[in-house]
């Protein structure tokens, strides 16, 4: 059955008309679909519709099954490639919009990591926290309802879902059809090696290799910069991303290893100006899920303390936010950890913060919400402009666990290793064939996670060095400004190498000896702006459209009349191999709708100005004409 929230807030949202004219029902599953016209009614979702997309929204839940199964996909654009990617958030208050916002952050991510992918993101409407049994049924439910989008959206794991439940995803889906699998599979398990932290790490020394350039700035004249062994460093969230960018500073070079001073959950926070035994907390981390309150009690309360440790606990965790260092990473999934305004209720106002030379965002912070990128650039006004702190922005330097994930893509799993469709959907018959494959399968995994490694150090370091760029070429941007635009200038770029090839749709044909009557059938039955009159050969003559109909309605031509009387002969055309630019230059230079896609006078395709506005940033594009 839908989630009870899930139909209030759709009952509330949408009127009863577009429930009966949307409703896409395939046995159990039913589904609402919209696009990048929908504006309206992505407006009452809470969506609007920008430059970049959404390209598609999603509604769906099973309606016969016992349990609350649904949620929503957002496929935010396909420019950088399809499928989209990106992760399966299952919380009980996800709404459409939130999914969009995920969505976009996405679109810049994979962008921003140079990756062949476009952004997408799902939400499950369902507290995690359910019975082992109908959590998976619930999971495995909805990796069905995902299996209609296989096409253009890959999931992973997010807030609430873990590598566990991509591997129940893969048996129902495919191993192709999700990405941070466990290792048993080949996967890159994001979440184990902690993928999007060990972009932080990279990001963070990237950082202090191009900080000196940032002096020419007058709120950084005087910054000083340590040497990687004497940074300090807050981590606002000791989890998933925060605990291992403790373990990864380390790893990464146990010489240059900084000092975490401070770490927060959602039990509070704990700090201590010689820093904190980082190796002791990531190891109470893995086994308990929290920290803070526990170490308090165990190693602060209740045992002798040397005369040097001051160590401090407070149950109040956003308050780690007023203490100092060289660098804060927050790794909370709290979209506003600062701003201006308290109204906004962030984790902490600018006007309480510690001082900090560096932010490199490990949490997902970005929305495309107006309001929100108002109060972003705000924040930024004040922080980085007045208090002289860089913000390396989210997307720039997370992207990590996605680069990870993308490489189960990017290296495919060989035909012989993929689960047999008739196992698919069998949890034992496909745990049998993985047990079968071992082997081959942990060889798979390795394989991906060195190309990964290789790609993010890669990636990210030019993010860190793109970003100072930008700053110190244009000394009014703030850093949320160029950190979109070398996200956006990536998937511009991507956009506009695309041709009519990549995104026309089919085009129907007819026979030159038919009749009026039958191309005006042809146009009522399929969805198409025209139909090509075609020779006995294949060869275009003209093309047909609903104007062409009319037109001779109005000189009152017989039905019957042949189409060489009721055709349009001179024919503008696109070839193949036109660019989506060319295309738009095309259409609105002879003011026309539709034209064929030609080639050697066949016709492949047509395109249109709707199918240029469903399958391509169409807005983004006009703007470069």
């Amino acid at each position: 059955m839908i989630p009870q929230r899930m139909k209030d807030y759709l009952s509330d949202s949408l009127p009863e008309h577009v429930w009966k004219t949307r409703l896409i029902k395939e046995g159990p599953h039913c589904y609402m679909e919209f696009g990048p016209l929908d504006v309206d009614r992505l407006q009452r979702l809470g969506i609007k519709v920008d430059r970049l997309g959404p390209r598609l929204v999603a509604c769906m839940w099973n309606d016969e099954s016992p349990l609350e199964i649904g949620g929503y996909l957002v496929v935010d654009n396909l420019a950088m490639g399809a499928p989209s990617m990106g992760g399966t958030r299952m919380l009980p208050d996800i709404t459409p919009d939130i999914i969009h916002n995920l969505a976009r952050g996405m679109t810049l991510k994979n962008a921003a990591a140079d990756l062949p992918f476009g952004g997408g993101k799902s939400g499950i409407v369902s507290n995690p926290d359910l019975s082992t049994e109908d959590r998976h049924e619930v999971i495995k439910g909805f990796g069905r309802l995902l299996n209609r989008y296989r096409d253009i959206y890959i999931p992973g794991p997010d807030v609430g879902t873990n590598d566990a439940d991509m591997k129940t995803f893969a048996i129902e889906n495919g191993l192709n059809n999700v990405v941070s699998k466990p290792a048993d599979m080949g996967g890159n398990r994001i979440d184990e090696l902690g993928g999007a932290a060990n972009g932080v790490v990279v990001a963070t020394k990237a950082l202090l290799e191009h900080l000196p350039r940032l002096r020419q700035l007058p709120q950084f004249k005087s910054m000083e910069i340590p040497k990687p062994q004497e940074m300090d460093v807050l981590i606002q969230g000791f989890g998933a991303v925060g605990a291992h960018v403790a373990r990864i500073f380390h790893d990464y070079n146990p010489d240059d290893c900084p000092v975490i001073k401070g770490i927060s959950d959602a039990t509070g926070y704990l700090f201590s100006k010689n820093g904190l035994p980082w190796e002791e907390l990531f190891d109470m981390w893995k086994s308990h899920g929290v920290v803070t309150e526990q170490y308090f009690h165990d190693q602060i309360m209740h045992q002798c303390r040397p005369e040097d440790d001051c160590t401090v606990f407070s149950n109040s965790a956003n308050n780690l936010l007023t203490e100092s260092a060289f660098c804060l990473v927050p790794a909370s999934p709290v979209f506003n950890y600062l701003d201006v305004d308290a109204a906004t209720k962030p984790s902490m106002t600018v006007d309480r913060m510690g001082r900090w030379q560096i932010i490199v965002e490990g949490a997902n912070t970005y929305s495309p919400n107006p309001a929100r990128k108002a109060d972003r650039r705000r924040m930024e006004r004040h922080v980085y402009r007045d208090k002289g702190t860089l913000i390396a922005t989210d997307y720039l330097v997370n992207s990590g666990g996605v680069i990870y994930a993308a490489h189960e893509r990017i290296i495919p799993t060989p035909d012989h290793l993929l689960i047999p469709q008739e196992r698919l959907g069998n949890e034992q018959a496909g745990n049998e064939w993985l047990k079968q494959h071992e082997e081959e399968f942990a060889a798979l995994s390795e394989k991906r996670r060195k190309a990964a490694v290789d790609k993010l150090e890669t990636v990210i370091r030019r993010n860190m060095e793109e970003l100072i760029d930008g700053l110190c070429k244009d000394h009014d941007s703030l850093p949320c400004e160029i950190a979109e635009q070398i996200s956006v200038s990536r998937i511009a770029s991507m956009e506009k190498s695309r041709t009519a090839r990549d995104v026309m749709a089919d085009s129907p044909t007819i026979e030159v000896d038919k009749n009026m009557t039958e191309a005006a059938q042809i146009l009522v039955d399929i969805d198409s702006p025209m139909v090509c009159v075609v020779s006995e050969k294949g060869k275009l003559i003209g093309i047909v459209t609903n104007w062409d109909i009319t037109r001779a309605m109005a000189l009152k031509l017989p039905m019957d009349s042949p189409l060489t009387k009721v055709m349009t002969a001179d024919v503008i055309t696109a070839g193949p191999d036109a660019t989506i630019l060319d295309c738009i230059r095309i259409l609105e230079n002879n003011e026309i709708s539709a034209m064929p896609v030609v080639e050697d006078n066949k016709v492949l395709g047509v395109i249109s100005g709707d199918i240029l506005a469903r399958r391509t940033l169409f807005r983004m594009l006009q703007t470069m004409i």
